[in-house]
């Protein structure tokens, strides 16, 4: 299933793309939630709503004729995981880690499809890195990697957009303050639930900037898994439903460049990752 948050007349609801149409839950069954955070919250019993509205032939709307937002835009917590592709920590000149390193950004940096990447005017290094992001449907602590997918509602692209002056220049390095400045995560257009994804690590996942390929790979290249990511974050935390994890980005990113490339007003760039879909995002200047 391919779920959604659009807004449709003035209204925000939430819905499944089918083809060329975006299937309005709420309007057919108005006991499902209308946030993304509280239908996953409401776990199977959700799930079950939706796929009965779905078979039942509930109210379809042309995707034309909509807006579509970021999928969920208040979850509780945003988990990123830095240096995650072995030819990516080369590239920036940093060992492969022995354990997941992790930062986080804030719910204020989520923007959906085709809103405006924002270049701040304190940075001039701003880089671009498509990632696989991983949704928490089901809450767990102390989760086992062989119970860690049972925890995941589904997949969705995302783009981990970073000041790369403010996380590695600045003392001491803030990678949380060079990763979290408003519109630095862009995520979307839709959430695929686990069902509908066979194996999240064997996607091709890619970066397109002024229609130049500027990173291509795969997820199967990913140092720590999907199951092993859970485990290590539920160990210290609490994961809850709805909760991100950005698990890392392949090479090619600007930084790695000679010379180095970063986001300029005018810029057009697009994150995808095979089944997944297409996040597209304009940038400009702040």
């Amino acid at each position: 299933m391919r779920l959604v948050t659009f807004t449709h007349q003035g209204q925000r609801r939430l819905g499944v793309r089918s083809g060329n149409s975006i299937i309005d839950l709420n309007a057919t069954d108005p006991s499902i939630p209308s946030t993304m955070r509280e239908f996953l919250e409401a776990g199977d019993d959700s799930l079950s709503r939706a796929y009965a509205t779905i078979d039942k032939g509930a109210c379809a709307i042309p995707a034309t004729d909509v807006t579509i937002q970021a999928p969920i835009d208040n979850p509780k917590k945003i988990i990123c995981i830095g240096l995650n592709y072995a030819d990516h920590a080369t590239e920036s000149g940093m060992p492969i880690p022995e354990e997941p390193i992790v930062f986080s950004k804030y719910a204020s940096s989520i923007i959906g499809p085709d809103e405006n990447i924002v270049v701040p005017s304190v940075s001039s290094q701003i880089d671009y890195e498509v990632e696989l992001v991983v949704v928490i449907g089901k809450q767990g602590r102390n989760i086992s990697e062989e119970d860690a997918l049972n925890h995941v509602a589904g997949y969705m692209v995302g783009h981990d957009v970073s000041a790369r002056d403010y996380q590695l220049e600045k003392p001491g390095g803030q990678w949380m303050m060079g990763k979290t400045f408003d519109t630095f995560a862009p995520i979307g257009p839709d959430l695929v639930t686990t069902d509908d994804v066979p194996d999240p690590h064997n996607l091709g996942i890619r970066c397109i900037l002024n229609d130049e390929t500027v990173q291509d790979s795969n997820t199967s290249q990913l140092i720590f898994s999907v199951p092993r990511l859970v485990t290590y974050l539920a160990h210290v935390f609490t994961l809850t439903p709805g909760d991100l994890i950005f698990t890392g980005t392949p090479p090619g990113v600007g930084m790695g460049r000679d010379p180095q490339l970063w986001l300029k007003h005018g810029d057009h760039i697009i994150c995808e990752i095979d089944g997944l879909g297409r996040l597209e995002n304009p940038v400009v200047s702040d």
